[in-house]
């Protein structure tokens, strides 16, 4: 296969939406800018499904889950006639059990439908699903296989243990983290990793035990186009945003409840939007009563991309205090409008957002008093914050687009085609050339 034929890819991705974590998001414009290469992209998802652009080269194909963790009836029991299989029945077990059985069962799906269409594609990237069902190589799957690790999702069962409250919710978070056993059993095996950042990298070594010959970083980025300045939305006053689960300990939302508290003994007008849904109670609802923030904190959710990018446009400062991230759509996000940031260095957040003072301003992660400190001097000096915004967006231009993040993809694409074991010819297709 030569540079110029455009590529076959099937993107593999068990869980896709766009409004809630990072996996939604990577699809959506991952596909898009492949297929503006000149590829052909099928999506192949389970519920969530994702939402793609409908743009020439990408469609979705359907792979139905149970979807026992839909709204408003998560952990739900299905009906006996919806299942239809041993792998249904596997996925309200493990569930009924307290694990989550999401990447298996989407893989062994997945494994069937690539048998059956065995010829259809030229590569299969699975987006971190980690299953089982997609080992055994071309010669089971039909194809090379390229596998994107965000970051180990043993990072997040390692804080969420450590925020764990008792010995019963010790047990429960092990239980429901039990699919990582099978995730770094497959990761051990995988020919070709692709991850988004140096720091994932070496956790994926650390962690999964992955040799880091096999793994290459192509960092992501934002969608420059969209998230852009715009000086004729009107910056709010004292307005802090921030993307954040709430009661996921990995994003520190917390210690920025607690850093508000502090902030606002100085600056009264400051207050925090919080894109993400709002929990009735757990730790950040607690932090919030007992500091008497309700009013200064806001939750919005299920927002279209224009008004995020303007909201974000109209924040004074954009915060993203998480412990650990792989590496922070958030940050690049908000970079890319020209709003300055307040970032922790938890994880790979230092490698998008830049150096302290002069793309952001970086504090140590889980440190609420040095939160406070950076919020604070960025309130009162409006030409720090124009200074560092308009460095972060030429940052985040130069160096972390989805248009780069694809053509760094399709690279080792080729190059897992190239080193896979010959195949018989697949069906007669038109040649034409591709841009990459």
């Amino acid at each position: 296969m030569t540079a110029e034929v455009p590529l076959r890819i099937a993107l593999l991705s068990y869980k896709g939406n766009p409004y809630c974590g990072g996996q939604g998001v990577y699809v959506r414009h991952l596909s898009r800018e492949l297929a503006r290469l000149g590829h052909d992209v099928e999506v192949i998802g389970a519920q969530p499904y994702p939402v793609l652009d409908e743009i020439p080269g990408v469609r979705l194909t359907e792979l139905p889950s149970l979807d026992l963790y839909r709204q408003p009836d998560p952990f739900r029991t299905p009906k006996r006639e919806e299942i239809r299989d041993w792998v249904d029945a596997l996925e309200v077990g493990t569930m009924w059990t307290g694990g989550f059985p999401e990447p298996v069962t989407f893989s062994l799906r997945a494994r069937r439908l690539l048998a059956a269409r065995r010829g259809d594609f030229d590569v299969i990237h699975d987006n971190q699903t980690l299953g089982y069902g997609l080992l055994g190589g071309p010669r089971a799957l039909g194809a090379p296989l390229v596998t994107t690790i965000h970051h180990p999702i043993t990072v997040d069962r390692r804080l969420d243990l450590a925020a764990a409250a008792d010995w019963k919710r010790r047990a429960s978070v092990r239980r429901w983290y039990g699919f990582t056993t099978m995730q770094k059993r497959v990761a051990r095996r995988l020919p070709s990793v692709i991850t988004v950042s140096g720091s994932s990298r070496d956790e994926i070594t650390a962690d999964l035990g992955v040799r880091p010959d096999r793994i290459h970083v192509v960092p992501i980025g934002a969608d420059v186009g969209l998230f852009s300045p715009d000086p004729s939305v009107p910056v709010v006053p004292g307005r802090i945003v921030t993307t954040s689960s709430a009661d996921v300990p990995l994003k520190g939302l917390i210690h920025l409840v607690e850093a508000l508290a502090k902030v606002r003994t100085e600056q009264p007008q400051a207050h925090l939007v919080v894109v993400g849904k709002r929990a009735d109670d757990g730790p950040v609802a607690a932090a919030i009563e007992r500091y008497g923030l309700g009013d200064a904190i806001r939750f919005v959710k299920g927002i279209s991309d224009a008004e995020l990018v303007d909201l974000v446009r109209g924040a004074e400062i954009a915060c993203v205090p998480s412990l650990y991230e792989g590496f922070s759509l958030p940050a690049a996000e908000a970079m890319a409008t020209g709003t300055p940031l307040v970032a922790t260095t938890g994880g790979a957040i230092p490698e998008v957002s830049g150096p302290d003072g002069e793309t952001c301003l970086a504090v140590p992660p889980g440190d609420a008093g040095a939160l406070a400190a950076a919020l604070v001097r960025l309130l009162g000096d409006p030409g720090l914050g124009r200074r560092l915004g308009a460095a972060g967006r030429e940052r985040i231009l130069a160096r972390f687009t989805w248009a780069a993040a694809a053509r760094g993809t399709a690279e080792h694409y080729r190059a897992a085609i190239a080193a896979a074991p010959a195949r018989p010819a697949a069906r007669p297709r038109p040649q034409q050339e591709s841009p990459c």
